[in-house]
């Protein structure tokens, strides 16, 4: 009897899990990189796609947040001049940074000012921020200040994208 109820009890396990791998979960339901991606189509959801992508020093996600009319702008301390560069020459800059650090952390604080220059279609967000990159050599760079951003989409269920960005951080 006790044989018999052993072959029985094998014979149910093996019936219950034969479905069944611990190895490979359920897949679960929704989007599996919802914490990760941002919503694109809120201003929110914009920043944590910036924080992600240089994060994660990932230009194939940095790239799709800027407007292809994008310009850079910071004060040259050195000459008491503003500089600015356009999208090229920002995507290049961007890949050298993510190439030659080993790790970037970018922490975005609180919005100082968010202005709706066209409603739902044009917005002047300026943002503190907290940033850190460690290069490849170990030298750890950290920095603060306020980015002046001017986003754009070309309508309200489009993505934002990044027209202007004013740097206003005092190196």
């Amino acid at each position: 009897m006790l044989r018999s109820f052993s072959i029985g009890f094998r014979f149910i396990v093996c019936v219950l899990c034969a479905g069944c791998n611990p190895f490979a979960p359920a897949l679960e339901d929704g989007n599996p990189f919802g914490d990760l991606l941002g919503d694109p189509t809120t201003i929110e959801g914009f920043f944590a796609n910036f924080r992600n992508a240089y994060e994660l020093r990932d230009l194939s996600l940095y790239e799709p947040l800027l407007d292809s009319a994008f310009i850079f702008v910071w004060h040259d301390f050195d000459a008491q001049v503003d500089r600015e560069w356009g999208f090229a020459q920002d995507l290049e800059t961007t890949r050298r940074l993510f190439h030659n650090s080993s790790g970037i952390r970018l922490q975005w604080n609180q919005i100082i000012t968010s202005d709706e220059l066209v409603p739902l279609l044009q917005s002047r967000i300026v943002r503190s921020f907290n940033l850190t990159v460690t290069l490849e050599q170990g030298d750890v760079f950290r920095t603060d200040g306020n980015v002046n951003f001017h986003l754009v989409r070309i309508d309200s269920l489009s993505s934002w994208r990044l027209k202007r960005w004013r740097d206003e951080s005092e190196l």
